[in-house]
């Protein structure tokens, strides 16, 4: 039987309406909740509702608000105005109860991707293009008999897949299902549902939570976990808000004039620091975790969250399963009435030692400056940059041969720092590197990426990859692409076979990486004892040593990494010894490509050389 429970603490009536449809009509019964305590309302009845939609309406001091599913709502009816009232075990596909998380990876690979992006291409060879079900088919394949979807995925050896924002989010009419709607879905609506607009069926409340689960499942059996992009810093719309319709202004952060604060950027900011959202929050994700498996999540804005807050997350998810992974970028958009010292910061995550963030550092010094796209980074020969790579390569802890260098360190572990190049948000790298270097060639970009790639999945961090970026996508030049059309968006499956030697470059170093537990060493003490930067001249180049721990178990004693952005190749010195190469530009092996008794190795312009010694 149907509890309804509702927290609005300044409320004086709270009625709930019940109705036959999902849009329009009038509601067949009205009830009023009873005051439950603490600023809560809750009413029970007797019947079964299944099949029945419903609204809250709260009558405050100012007058009534708008009718609002509330904010706890777990299934809602199209276009997410009404909640839905289903039987949600019924929601279970085959198997459900059996879904295990696949056991963590001692080196984790997240893999960032878009439902619409990764499927909706001609070329995907995918049927559920642009739906949750697309990444539930195998065998799919492009015109040339290559692996797509989640084939590529395990064919590549990714061990996370992080969706972007898939709760209910509002700037996609789900009404018109045939129209080519876009959007990357931060502007949230309805926390704890899944988006209809990905599901193959909108005007069902159940589908968009069966086909969810299937999704989560299909990925579980490959062996890949899958992280959630969760945006709980704003909302799409404050006045429409399910969390302003419930309790007005208590979820909100406001100047001290009363004006809205706007630290994401878009209009707005939650206060994390209050009660009721700090509890929406740990709920919320605890209720995803629980309910859809999911096994990470991803912050956004996450330095609008304050410590507190975001220390109960881990808790909480924590306590579900120890294996969860809690990350997010450790900034805001804009200047935010949360103080300083209070926000889940890059700045702050000695606080936080169980939660990951962005190292946008790295990122920078590869590319070049967020601020300005025209301007190059260590990949086109800025020697500046170098300091920012090394940075990057040591997980952004306090190494003794960066000890006076900028940026600083910041991490309390390796781990804790994500390693990255490009992301969703802001150019991919390709676009990025013809942005700083017009003239640039396709050849010439496939030797950058592969370069840039090799730094991201060396590092002593946590690797993270844009969809596409392993068949050198372009989305055309467009930065901000958030509501682009799909010839923006879309991964152009036929770029694997245009780009092969980069897309079999990019899976060997993703699964030397998984097979040398030398490139995730578990402490900054370690790092910092075991890694060691070389000289390498007047290059534009970084190469260092990581010696492996005998506890780790790593068949290689000592690892050579070489990343030459020089025009000129570079001859490194070393001690003599018999060194095996595993990467020399697009040459790899997992075995060894051939084992050399010198004391010099040659590394090309513009490129990557891995070798070991092997013990």
């Amino acid at each position: 039987m149907p509890k309804f429970t509702l927290y609005s603490p300044n409320a004086r009536s709270v009625e709930l309406r019940l109705y036959r449809e999902a849009q329009g009509g009038a509601p067949e019964h009205r009830y009023n909740l009873e005051v439950a305590g603490n600023g809560w309302w809750r009413l029970h009845l007797y019947c079964d509702l299944t099949g029945w939609y419903y609204t809250y309406r709260v009558q405050n001091p100012d007058g009534w608000q708008r009718e609002t599913p509330g904010p706890w709502a777990t299934a809602v009816g199209i276009n997410g105005a009404r909640g839905a009232i289903i039987d949600l075990e019924a929601t279970n596909p085959e198997g459900w109860e059996a879904d295990r998380r696949p056991p963590l990876c001692a080196s984790p690979i997240i893999y960032e991707l878009h439902h619409r992006d990764f499927s909706i291409s001609h070329t995907s060879g995918i049927h559920h293009k642009g739906r949750y079900l697309a990444l539930t088919e195998s065998g799919t394949r492009t015109a040339d008999n290559l692996a797509t979807g989640i084939d590529h995925l395990t064919e590549l050896g990714i061990t996370h897949v992080q969706l972007l924002p898939s709760f209910d989010f509002s700037s996609i009419d789900e009404t018109e299902a045939r129209v080519p709607h876009y959007n990357w879905g931060y502007d949230p609506q309805n926390y704890n549902v899944p988006e209809g607009s990905y599901a193959t069926d909108a005007v069902n409340p159940s589908v968009r939570i069966r086909e969810f689960k299937m999704m989560v499942a299909a990925l579980h059996k490959a062996g890949i976990r899958v992280v959630l992009d969760v945006v709980y810093n704003h909302v799409a719309s404050v006045a429409a808000s399910p969390l302003e319709c419930a309790a007005p202004g208590i979820y909100f952060r406001r100047w001290p004039d009363g004006t809205l604060a706007n630290g994401s950027g878009c209009g707005n900011e939650t206060a994390s620091e209050h009660e009721a959202m700090r509890q929406l929050i740990v709920e919320s994700v605890a209720y995803w975790a629980e309910e859809y498996h999911i096994d990470g999540f991803r912050f956004d804005l996450m330095a609008l969250h304050d410590i507190a807050t975001m220390k109960a997350v881990s808790r909480r998810l924590h306590a579900i399963d120890p294996t969860i992974c809690v990350y997010g970028e450790g900034w805001a958009a804009a200047p935010s009435p949360l103080p300083a010292r209070q926000a889940a910061s890059k700045a702050n995550m000695a606080k936080l030692p169980a939660i990951a963030a962005f190292g946008d550092e790295l990122r920078d010094g590869l590319r070049g400056p967020f601020a300005d796209d025209k301007l190059g980074g260590f990949l086109l020969g800025n020697a500046q940059a170098i300091s920012a790579v090394k940075r990057g390569i040591v997980g952004a802890t306090n190494h003794p041969q960066l000890a006076d260098i900028h940026p600083p360190h910041w991490a309390k572990r390796p781990a804790q720092m994500l390693s990255y190049v490009s992301c969703h948000d802001d150019l991919c790298l390709y676009d990025r590197l013809l942005s700083a270097s017009p003239t640039l060639s396709t050849d010439e970009a496939e030797r950058l990426s592969l370069l840039a790639h090799t730094a991201v999945l060396t590092a002593q961090a946590t690797p993270f990859i844009f969809s596409g970026e392993e068949l050198l996508r372009s989305k055309r030049g467009v930065r901000n692409s958030y509501n682009s059309s799909d010839m923006i968006n879309a991964i152009d499956w036929r770029g694997k076979s245009l780009h092969y030697q980069l897309f079999t470059a990019l899976r060997r170093l993703i699964h030397l990486r998984r097979q040398h537990p030398l490139f995730q060493l578990p402490t900054a003490k370690a790092v910092a004892a075991r890694l060691r930067f070389l000289d390498v001249g007047n290059h534009v180049a970084v190469a260092f040593t990581i010696d492996a721990p005998p506890s780790i178990g790593d068949s290689w004693k000592q690892a050579v990494v070489v990343l030459n952005a020089d025009e000129r190749p570079l001859h490194l010195a070393l001690p003599l010894n018999y060194y095996t190469l595993y990467l020399k530009s697009f040459q790899s092996s997992l075995s060894g490509l051939t084992t050399l008794h010198t004391d010099t190795l040659e590394v090309p312009p513009h490129s990557p050389l891995i070798a070991a010694v092997v013990s």
